[in-house]
C-alpha cells in the first residue's frame, strides 16, 4: 500500500499555475483514413491523387492519439501547432493520412491514457512525443521542467515521479520531420569485405573531421566532412576496410551535463533510432541530413570502405522514473521498458536508468525495423551493439542466447547477412557473456585487450593467455561453427585511454568531466614508462612511441579481426582522460598536426605497412583456427611456438614466467576457411615478441621450419623505411632489443639465399 503522502500525491494534480492554455489552431486540416502499415511518417499520394503523408504510431494501451503538425508562425513567432485525431486501428496502431503535408513538415504526437505510475502507466498528453520511427529530427533537446512527465520540483521528492506535470513541452523538444525517401541505391557498390580480411577503424564523425586541415571549415564535424576526399585519403592510405562510427542515431544530452555546461559527445543516449543525428549535418536538418548521410556512405563504399554503426538499443535518453518524457515513456511505458516488481521503478541493466524490453513485440519490432532500415535504405554494412547482453535478456531478466532478439536476428534474411558485433556484456546480474554469442555474431574481445596490455607492461604471470589471444582465442570461440573472426581484437576503444595515453599515464585524469575524477575505469592496465603524463624527456618519449608500435604490431598480426581507434596511429592524446564522453572539444577530437611530427608519422607509416602485410598474406589472417598438429608430408605445423633458444615450447614453458614468445605461422599449412573449401596457401612467418627491458639472444628456428629469413618489421626502429634489407639463416642467433617486435618472412628455397647482414 502507498503511504499517506503517496496517496495524497496520487490524488492531487498540479496547481493551475502549471497548466497550459489550449493551443490556437493553425488552420484547417483534414485526416483521411490511413493504414496501420508501415509505421512512421511516409510521404505518399492520397485516394484522390493529392500528395500528403501517411502517419502510423503503435501505442497499444493508449485511449487516444493526436498527431501534432507544426508550421512557422508569422514574424518569427513560435511554431504554430495543429492537433489532429488519429484513428484507432487493429493491434494498437493509430493512423491517418493528411493531405498537403509534404517532406520537410515537422510533427510529433500527444498520447492520451491513464496516469498511474504505481502500475507503470505514465501517459501524459501535455508532453509532445517524438515518433520513434521518425527518419529525421529538427531542433535541440533542452531539459527544463516542462519536458518531464512528472512535477520535477514536487516538495515530496520521494513521490515526485507520481505527480503528473501538465505543462506543455512542445516548445522545448525537437520534432520529427517528414522525409521523402525514394533512393534505390542502384549506383552504390558495397565492398562486401569478408570477415577474415577486415580491419576495423572506430571513429567519431565529428571528432575525426573537426581539426582536419584538408576539410573545408564549413564541412568539419559532419557527414559531408567524412565523405570529403581529404578524410577518405587518410583511411585508404591506412588500408582499413571498415569504419565503425560511434553512435549516429539522434541522441540527447543529459541534464547533469547541461547543468555543467557540457554535452554528450559520444552519443550513447539515443532517442530516435531511424534518424541520423542532426548535429552532424552540414546541409540542414529538415530532412537534408538523410541525403547527406547516404552520400557519405556512397563515398566510403566507392573508396572500398564498409560502414558499420555503433548502435544503442539497450536503453534510451529517457532514463529512469525521474527522467524526461520524450518518446517511448509517453507512448507505452509498460510495453517498451523493463520494469521492476514495483512498476514505478525501472529495471536498469545498462547503468543508464532504463532497459528496453525487447521481449515485447512492439519493442522488438522497433529495433529490428530500425536495423533493416539502416541496411536497406541507408546503405550500412553492419552494426556493433552497445551492451548487447541487455538485448539478449528474456522475460525473467536472464541473459539467454536463445532470446527473442537473437533468434529474430538469426533468421532475418537482411540482418543475418551483415556484420554483427556484440559488446558481450551489460551491467546487470550475469551480464558478462564473452564468448557466448552464437553465429553469425562477432564480439569485442576484452580478454584480448587485457592480455596484450598486461604482456607489454610486464604483468602477465605466464604466456598461456597471450598464446590464446594471439591465435584467435579458440578457447572462447572454437565452438558452434565459429571462426577466428568471431574475435574483434582491440587494445583501445573510445572508452578508456587512447593508445598514447596507455603508455603515458597510470592514473585517470578526468577532472574536466566535472565529476570529481570518480567517473571512468580505475583498472586501466597501463604503464607510463616511468613518468606520469607528458614529458620533455626524449628517452621516455622514444620508449612510449616504441610501446605504441609494439601494441599496434601485436594487434595487427594477431588472428581475429583487428580494430584500430581513430588517431591512435598518430599519437592522439586525451591528456589522461579515460572517459571523454562529454569532451566535445580538442580533448576528444583527432589532432591532425601530430602527423607533422616525424616520430608519430613513422608510427602511422608502420601501421599502414602492417595492414598491407596482413591483407596480402593469408597466414596473418587465418580464416580458421589452427590445429597445431603436424601435417602429413611436410611434418610442419600450421602454428608453432618457440622459446628464445629456438626450440618448440613445452607445456612447462607455457606455465613459466617469460617476457618473450616466438610464433611461427606456416603459410602452406593454413587450414581452409570452410569445411571442404579450397586450401589457403601463402608464405610463412616468424613473429618474435619481447617485452623484457633488456636485449636478448633469440635462435631462429632452422630446417625444416626455414633455411633463411628476411626481416619485414622491427619496432625498435623509429622509421621502418631506414631498415636494412636483412636476411638471416635458420639456426642463427640474433639480438632482439628490449621491448620490441620482429616480424620475419620465411624465404622459400626457390628464392635462394641473400647475402647475410648483421643481426638486428
Amino acid at each position: 500500500m502507498p503511504s499517506a503522502p503517496e496517496h495524497e500525491a496520487r490524488r492531487r494534480a498540479p496547481s493551475a499555475a502549471v497548466r497550459p492554455a489550449p493551443p490556437e489552431p493553425a488552420g484547417p486540416r483534414s485526416v483521411l483514413p490511413g493504414a496501420p502499415e508501415p509505421l512512421g511518417a511516409r510521404f505518399a499520394t492520397g485516394p484522390d491523387g493529392t500528395p500528403g503523408t501517411r502517419f502510423a504510431l503503435w501505442a497499444g494501451g493508449a485511449e487516444a492519439v493526436e498527431l501534432c503538425l507544426f508550421e512557422e508562425g508569422g514574424d518569427g513567432d513560435a511554431l504554430r501547432e495543429t492537433r489532429l485525431p488519429l484513428t484507432a486501428g487493429a493491434h494498437g496502431t493509430w493512423h491517418g493520412f493528411v493531405p498537403g503535408v509534404l517532406p520537410g513538415h515537422r510533427y510529433g504526437y500527444r498520447v492520451h491514457g491513464r496516469w498511474d505510475p504505481w502500475t507503470g502507466a505514465r501517459w501524459n498528453p501535455a508532453k509532445l512525443l517524438l515518433d520513434p520511427y521518425a527518419r529525421a529530427v529538427d531542433g535541440d533537446f533542452s531539459l527544463p521542467p516542462h519536458v518531464y512527465g512528472h512535477v520535477r520540483d514536487w516538495p515530496q521528492q520521494h513521490v515526485a515521479d507520481t505527480v503528473r506535470d501538465e505543462r506543455d513541452s512542445a516548445p522545448y523538444v525537437p520534432k520529427g520531420v517528414v522525409v521523402h525517401d525514394d533512393d534505390d541505391w542502384s549506383d552504390d557498390h558495397r565492398p562486401g569485405t569478408p570477415w577474415p580480411e577486415s580491419v576495423l577503424y572506430e571513429l567519431h564523425v565529428r571528432g575525426f573531421t573537426m581539426r582536419h586541415p584538408g576539410i573545408p571549415e564549413q564541412l568539419r564535424g559532419t557527414y559531408a566532412g567524412l565523405a570529403h576526399p581529404a578524410a577518405l585519403e587518410h583511411l585508404t592510405r591506412l588500408g582499413v576496410t571498415a569504419v565503425e562510427l560511434l553512435p549516429v542515431h539522434q541522441f540527447a544530452h543529459e541534464d547533469h551535463l547541461l547543468q555543467r555546461g557540457l554535452r554528450n559527445y559520444w552519443g550513447y543516449n539515443s532517442v530516435a533510432w531511424f534518424a541520423p543525428h542532426a548535429g552532424y549535418a552540414a546541409g540542414g536538418t529538415r530532412g537534408q541530413q538523410v541525403g547527406e548521410f547516404k552520400r557519405m556512405v556512397r563515398a566510403l563504399h566507392a573508396a572500398g570502405i564498409e560502414v558499420l554503426l555503433d548502435v544503442v538499443y539497450n536503453h534510451t535518453a529517457e532514463g529512469g522514473e525521474l527522467g524526461p518524457t520524450l518518446s517511448l515513456r509517453g507512448i507505452d511505458n509498460r510495453h517498451y521498458y523493463r520494469l521492476q516488481d514495483d512498476p514505478r521503478r525501472y529495471a536498469d541493466h545498462t547503468g543508464c536508468g532504463n532497459t528496453l524490453n525487447v521481449v515485447r513485440p512492439a519493442a522488438l519490432r522497433l529495433v529490428t525495423d530500425s536495423l533493416r532500415y539502416w541496411v536497406t535504405e541507408m546503405g550500412v554494412d553492419g552494426f556493433r551493439f552497445d551492451l548487447a547482453a541487455a538485448l539478449a535478456r528474456t522475460a525473467t531478466h536472464d541473459v539467454d542466447m536463445l532470446s527473442p532478439f537473437l533468434a529474430t536476428v538469426a533468421q532475418d534474411p537482411v540482418l543475418r547477412r551483415v556484420k554483427l558485433i556484440a559488446e558481450p556484456w551489460d551491467v546487470g546480474p550475469g551480464g558478462y557473456r564473452a564468448g557466448a554469442f552464437p553465429p553469425p555474431w562477432s564480439e569485442w574481445n576484452d580478454r584480448y585487450r587485457d592480455a596484450v596490455r598486461d604482456f607489454w607492461r610486464g604483468a602477465l604471470p605466464d604466456l598461456r593467455d597471450l598464446g590464446y589471444r594471439l591465435s584467435g582465442s579458440s578457447d572462447l570461440y572454437a565452438r558452434d561453427g565459429r571462426r577466428p573472426w568471431a574475435s574483434v581484437n582491440y587494445v583501445t576503444a573510445h572508452d578508456g585511454f587512447t593508445l598514447r595515453d596507455l603508455v603515458s599515464y597510470e592514473r585517470k585524469h578526468n577532472e574536466a568531466n566535472g565529476e570529481g575524477n570518480r567517473d571512468g575505469a580505475d583498472d586501466n592496465r597501463s604503464w607510463n614508462c616511468g613518468t606520469e603524463g607528458e614529458t620533455a624527456d626524449l628517452r621516455v618519449r622514444a620508449l612510449r612511441r616504441r610501446q605504441v608500435r609494439n601494441l599496434l604490431t601485436t594487434l595487427l598480426l594477431s588472428a581475429g579481426v583487428p580494430m584500430l581507434v581513430a588517431g591512435d596511429e598518430m599519437g592522439r592524446t586525451q591528456r589522461g582522460n579515460n572517459n571523454a564522453y562529454c569532451q566535445d572539444n580538442e580533448t576528444g577530437w583527432v589532432d591532425w598536426s601530430l602527423l607533422d611530427d616525424p616520430g608519430w608519422r613513422g608510427v602511422a607509416a608502420l601501421c599502414a605497412r602492417l595492414v598491407a602485410l596482413r591483407r596480402a598474406h593469408p597466414a596473418l589472417r587465418s580464416p580458421s583456427f589452427f590445429s597445431g598438429l603436424p601435417r602429413e608430408g611436410s611434418g610442419l605445423r600450421d602454428l608453432a611456438w618457440f622459446t628464445p633458444g629456438g626450440t618448440e615450447m613445452t607445456e612447462a614453458d607455457w606455465y613459466a614466467p617469460s617476457a618473450t614468445l616466438g610464433l611461427y605461422l606456416s603459410g602452406p599449412e593454413i587450414p581452409a576457411g570452410e569445411p571442404g573449401g579450397a586450401p589457403v596457401t601463402g608464405e610463412s612467418f616468424l613473429l618474435i615478441l619481447h617485452a623484457g627491458a633488456r636485449a636478448l639472444r633469440f635462435t631462429l628456428p632452422g630446417p625444416p621450419w626455414a633455411r633463411s629469413y628476411a626481416l619485414l618489421a622491427n619496432t625498435a626502429l623509429e622509421d621502418q623505411s631506414t631498415a636494412p634489407d636483412l636476411h638471416r639463416d635458420g639456426g642463427s642467433r640474433i639480438s632482439v632489443r628490449g621491448r620490441s617486435v620482429l616480424l620475419w618472412r620465411v624465404v622459400p628455397e626457390r628464392e635462394g639465399s641473400a647475402p647475410l647482414s648483421p643481426g638486428p
